[in-house]
């Protein structure tokens, strides 16, 4: 009863002299220990003459096991969907209130479930798209059925038009500025829609040529002042852990590396996370090596902070921008870091 989730759903408790039952991790004020009694299930206690608190609603919940099956019927149901669905008709589907699905389902899989379908047809777009004849083609096998509706949402998913994309990345234009920080050199590639590349190395001539490996068929050209301003927020935050939470982003995974990314930017600022912890996250407990593989593929070094990820040792890692660079931001992260940090990580 101390406002933590994981014990939802494998039991229920209820105070005596209110007649409420609630879930473990109810807000509302504890009671008297004597008062107390425990139950396995709502149901128990409901038979036993307890009626369920309207502010935590334990009906709802499901044991971890149970809602572990549920959503990933769920995820499944969704993947095979032709049209988008609404959030009230997922909750209807597998049982649970709106509110309460829009919860578990992103403490599972760190997506909302419109988040989920909208990763996952993007995922399968960019896989048929190299490989289709047309960009037709490409639509309807990537689960869209009805043309409108994909070219309506493509670009979003992309960040370029469908038939650039195809073409991989023609026609794109991004745009790129260095700078000198603490770290050594730091480059910055942006889009339309924001921040696609931060890269750390020693020579900027170098990180250009990375950049252009990664985007063989953009069209790479010097930023300009709007650019600078971004890459000064970059180097604003290496060098003195300003929150990067602002800052727009355009990058693109698969659903897995997007739930990856989006596990390490919760890791707070001092503390670290193993590649093992990380996957229990994600709700993926064996893909431990999975994650070691998405942290390599970040492209937006600090920003998506892959240098929290450490062995289960506690040693530091490899890092695709170098060791001594890790070891320097988790040092300078753990001086600046605040008293208070969320439960379940370590301190560097």
């Amino acid at each position: 009863m101390d406002g933590d989730s994981t014990a939802d759903g494998q039991f229920v408790y209820a105070v005596k002299t209110t007649g409420v039952y609630c879930r473990p991790s109810c807000r509302s004020r504890l009671p008297n220990v004597a008062n107390v009694e425990f139950f396995s299930t709502a149901e128990v206690a409901e038979k036993s003459g307890f009626r369920a608190c309207k502010r935590c609603k334990p009906k709802d919940v499901v044991s971890r096991s149970d809602r572990s099956v549920k959503l990933a019927e769920l995820c499944r149901f969704i993947e095979q969907s032709s049209e988008m669905q609404t959030l009230k008709a997922l909750a209807k589907k597998c049982g649970l209130s709106p509110f309460h699905l829009q919860r578990v389902f992103k403490a599972e899989t760190g997506l909302t479930p419109r988040g989920y379908a909208v990763a996952w047809r993007a995922t399968e777009l960019r896989a048929q798209l190299p490989k289709s004849r047309s960009v037709t083609e490409a639509l309807y096998a990537a689960g869209f059925n009805s043309s409108g509706r994909f070219y309506a949402t493509a670009k979003g998913m992309l960040g370029m038009k469908p038939s650039s994309y195809k073409n991989g990345g023609a026609m794109t234009e991004l745009h790129f500025a260095t700078a000198n920080c603490s770290l050594g050199v730091v480059l910055v590639a942006a889009s339309q829609r924001g921040i696609c590349a931060v890269f750390l190395g020693d020579q900027a001539g170098r990180l250009s040529t990375d950049l252009s490996r990664r985007f063989p068929k953009a069209s790479i050209q010097p930023g300009g002042a709007e650019l600078r301003q971004l890459v000064a927020q970059v180097v604003k935050v290496i060098e003195s852990r300003a929150s990067a939470s602002t800052l727009p982003l355009d990058i693109r995974g698969t659903i897995f590396q997007e739930k990856v990314w989006q596990a390490l930017r919760n890791v707070p600022v001092g503390t670290t996370a193993t590649y093992a912890e990380i996957a229990e996250r994600i709700s993926q407990p064996k893909a431990f090596r999975a994650v070691a593989q998405a942290c390599g593929a970040n492209p937006v070094a600090v920003i998506v902070p892959c240098h929290r990820v450490v062995r289960t040792d506690g040693h530091l890692s490899g890092y695709r921008w170098g060791i001594e660079r890790k070891r320097a931001l988790l040092e300078r992260e753990a001086a600046a870091a605040p008293c208070n940090f969320k439960k379940g990580y370590r301190r560097v």
